[in-house]
């Protein structure tokens, strides 16, 4: 058996779904995909049996610089050697929030976790006690917020969570204005916060954004916007600077270290405060986690905050970003398969889409695409661009989607399922396994 079997088979064994998040699974993955990773560094990964990929994951979007880039790690080792934690608030911590106050303009207070479900769901829990509301709107195109009941009983994976708990988040459309005034009609008054993200698979149109907020300030509705994977990559200030929108209060997470786990609620003081200890007000038990002020994840981000901007990060993102999709655009084009194989969404975080004979989105053509780039040594579950993506690493990646699109060719033509050599891949969203 190889390493990969070896692994692959104790990882199901001792962990369930072999992974600690759903998008690491094997099922998300072609079949030819590694089970299990040994060692990853700068924009490469290689697993068990010492096969080396070049990483297009980029550890479900957390990596923004590269893997193991020394500064970062550096400064977080030497938090390490100061103890990593302490019995009070420590040095680092309030140097930490002071750093995301000054650099974010609509930041009065910030609270720092571990996991972006901890402070999403901190934001949902302050946005009802500022508001004394208990519905939640969240946008339905967007496809993770949190693990918590107020977002997972909305989905099709509801196993486990409450009816009445499920009735208390309400949706609506992005890009679709209509679909939000419509639902803040349908329930007035009763509507404690609105949560998207600025972009996900496509950027906002006629001004969403905007008026979305406007809207929820005529409600007096909360607006969250959740910036967890657009946030230190859209703009070292977030999608929301790159926009021009301003929020109630903003997440983050993913990029802003460097993949340490550091994840941040900030915004306006007036419903911050309420998880404070300001004498004479009702207490909201807000977020009180052991490790969410961790030394060395804190070290990290003040370190990838001056990397941002010493080595213009965002810049070499939407960079390399253009090149790749401009690059797939132009291969689809000479194939004959534009209709086929496409990107959407913002250049620095583009959406690969992959779609069978009806011109539609297809798990099975995805699963031969994706097939194909591993084949040649290129790991896309998604197209996380990182600055250590460099003109060679996109060149190489750009022969690889050539070499994809021949076999995608064929397998239009064919049978696709005589192309597939493992599973398909599957959604994390469904009712059943």
């Amino acid at each position: 058996m190889t390493q990969n079997e070896i692994y692959g088979k104790k990882a199901h064994d001792l962990i369930p779904a072999g992974a600690h998040t759903y998008s690491r699974t094997d099922e998300t993955f072609p079949g030819n995909a590694p089970r299990v990773i040994d060692h990853t560094k700068g924009v490469y990964a290689w697993d068990v049996d010492g096969n080396k990929f070049l990483d297009y994951g980029m550890a479900c979007r957390s990596v923004t610089v590269g893997y193991g880039f020394e500064r970062i790690s550096d400064a977080a080792i030497a938090q390490i050697r100061n103890g990593n934690t302490a019995t009070k608030a420590s040095k680092v911590e309030v140097d930490a929030a002071e750093t995301l106050v000054d650099l974010i303009p609509w930041i009065d207070m910030v609270k720092f976790a571990k996991n972006g479900s901890t402070v999403t769901t901190a934001a949902t829990k302050l946005a009802r006690a500022y508001t004394g509301r208990k519905y939640i709107a969240r946008c339905l195109e967007h496809s993770f917020f949190s693990y918590d009941d107020w977002f997972i009983g909305d989905t099709v994976m509801n196993c486990g969570i409450p009816q009445e708990i499920r009735n208390l988040t309400i949706d609506f459309h992005y890009n679709d204005i209509e679909s939000v005034k419509k639902m803040f009609e349908e329930h007035k008054g009763e509507i404690a916060c609105l949560i998207m993200e600025p972009s996900e698979s496509e950027e906002p149109e006629n001004n969403f954004l905007q008026e979305v907020g406007k809207l929820c300030k005529e409600n007096g509705t909360v607006y969250i916007l959740d910036e967890m994977i657009t946030g230190f990559r859209w703009d070292i200030q977030g999608a929301c600077k790159y926009y021009g929108v301003e929020p109630d209060l903003v997440t983050y997470g993913k990029g802003m270290a460097n993949g340490f786990s550091v994840t941040a609620l900030g915004g306006k003081r007036e419903i911050m405060d309420l998880g404070g200890l300001t004498p004479g007000k009702e207490r909201v038990f807000l977020i009180s986690t052991t490790h969410g002020a961790e030394m060395s994840g804190l070290g990290a981000f003040i370190e990838t905050v001056k990397v941002y901007k010493e080595l213009g990060v965002t810049d070499q993102i939407w960079k390399m970003g253009k090149k790749l999709c401009s690059g797939i655009a132009e291969i689809a084009k000479e194939s004959g398969l534009s209709d086929y194989i496409y990107t959407t969404g913002a250049e620095c975080s583009p959406n690969l889409v992959i779609c069978g004979k009806d011109k539609k989105p297809s798990m099975e053509y995805r699963t031969v695409f994706l097939q194909e780039l591993l084949n040649k040594g290129v790991l896309m579950p998604c197209i996380a661009i990182a600055y250590e993506h460099k003109d060679a690493e996109i060149d190489y990646t750009l022969d690889a989607v050539r070499s994809a699109a021949k076999v995608m060719t064929d397998a239009l033509n064919g049978n696709v399922e005589d192309f597939i050599t493992g599973n398909v891949i599957k959604p994390v969203f469904r009712k059943f396994n």
